[in-house]
């Protein structure tokens, strides 16, 4: 696999269109972190890690509004692995004027823009979550 992150993405994506409760992924710290974000900013219910013969795998409850519509509106990965995107703590992107976050890579850990820009470190910005 090329892009794991994207792959996440995608399971993600997929499942919330056909309006499964839960997801299963391959598990990775880069996974887990990224899990761990979506779960602090609201946007799944719950996150479990689900030890196998392999790397475990991460099981991803997802969230729904009363009227059954999903509280994720669109997952967007940025930084891919043929064209990496880097951002500075100044120029770090906003998504949706704020109501969405970027989940950034820095040198002190994965976080959201706002940590980032709160901390004033840069990094590679991996994904939109809006």
């Amino acid at each position: 696999m090329t892009d794991p992150i994207a792959d996440m993405l995608t399971r993600i994506r997929n499942a919330l269109t056909v309006k499964k409760e839960t997801v299963e992924i391959p598990s990775s710290k880069m996974k887990q972190e990224i899990a761990r974000i979506m779960l602090e900013e609201g946007y799944v219910k719950d996150v479990k890690l689900v030890e196998d013969e392999y790397n475990g795998k991460i099981l991803i409850t997802l969230k729904y509004t009363e009227d059954n519509r999903s509280v994720i509106g669109g997952l967007k990965r940025v930084s891919k692995p043929g064209l990496r995107t880097y951002s500075g703590a100044q120029e770090m992107p906003k998504v949706l004027g704020g109501y969405g976050i970027a989940i950034v890579s820095t040198n002190r850990g994965i976080m959201t823009d706002k940590q980032a820009k709160r901390e004033n470190v840069g990094g590679e910005v991996l994904c939109y979550v809006y």
